[in-house]
């Protein structure tokens, strides 16, 4: 039940990544464990892919019985699970990882989760029937977004990305292969014709990287528009679609929303979103909004 105090013994988890000095996933599980009064700890640990295997080992034999994957070892990790759930098997990722006492890897991913309620909250006037959706970008932030559209009956998805066999690739293996219309990167700014949604899941207008080139003139305006990046909170994108009138969606939730059943999961607590965590987290990133 979301907010009750579960009783439970010590319980060590973490983030593991390589980098992962910036992950804030650190920052909201610490906070979750002291706000329900739990025994427990969340850490990061930097691992190279070359050391997965051994590092982690290492870190279950020191007490770790769960933890969240991120870059670049969502895909190497799967490998190392005894189990996993459908969701990892959809996306072709895991992102949480649970030990048993067995010390057995059982892998899930809730960035499903994250994306649909991120969406849900803030754009709860969203119908997924009222038009395609366009995605940008193939990795595995594309594949949880293109199958949570998929489960909500979203009937068309159109998905872009600068390597077009990736692109393919992603379609191909989706659950619904026959809603996922692939185009050529250049074609982008004509594919946002009629959309009711566009998202994206690419590093382009991250903090340090390129900016999204990307005309928003044929996209309409009733369209809601979701960046996954958090850093900056307003990316380009979302501060042109703002102006235009569009509804807008920050990658944040996302973030923080992947993470409650992952919590759930090692410490037995649902957590809640508070705005108390939201303005914690968007001090960190250097917003005041």
């Amino acid at each position: 039940m979301t907010g009750q105090v579960a009783s439970t013994p010590f319980v060590r988890a973490g983030v593991i990544g390589h980098p992962v000095s910036h992950s804030l996933s650190p920052r909201i599980h610490s906070y979750w464990i002291k706000r329900y009064g739990l025994s427990g700890s969340y850490q990061a640990a930097d691992i190279p892919p070359e050391s997965l295997e051994g590092m982690l080992s290492a870190l279950i034999r020191r007490g770790w019985r769960g933890f969240n994957v991120t870059v670049p070892h969502k895909r190497a990790v799967m490998g190392l699970c005894a189990e996993l759930d459908d969701t990892a098997r959809r996306v072709g990722a895991v992102n949480t990882v649970v030990v048993d006492v067995r010390g057995k890897l059982h892998g899930s991913n809730t960035d499903l989760f994250g994306f649909r309620e991120n969406l849900r909250r803030g754009a709860p006037e969203f119908n997924p029937a009222s038009g395609p959706a366009v995605v940008l970008g193939a990795g595995g932030a594309a594949r949880a977004v293109v199958e949570s559209l998929i489960d909500s009956g979203v009937a068309e998805i159109r998905l872009l990305n600068r390597t077009m066999t990736h692109a393919n690739a992603l379609a191909q293996t989706a659950s619904f292969p026959s809603r996922v219309r692939v185009s050529s990167w250049e074609d982008r700014h004509a594919a946002l014709s009629g959309a009711a949604l566009l998202v994206n899941t690419t590093t382009l207008g991250m903090r340090g990287t390129s900016p999204l080139d990307l005309d928003l003139s044929a996209l309409p305006c009733e369209a809601v528009v979701n960046d996954i990046v958090y850093a900056p909170l307003m990316t380009d994108l979302l501060i042109r679609a703002q102006s235009r009138g569009h509804k807008i969606v920050t990658g944040l939730g996302m973030l923080i929303h992947q993470a409650r059943p992952a919590f759930s999961a090692w410490f037995g607590t649902f957590p809640d979103v508070t705005e108390e965590l939201c303005t914690e987290l968007l001090s960190v990133c250097g917003e005041h909004s």
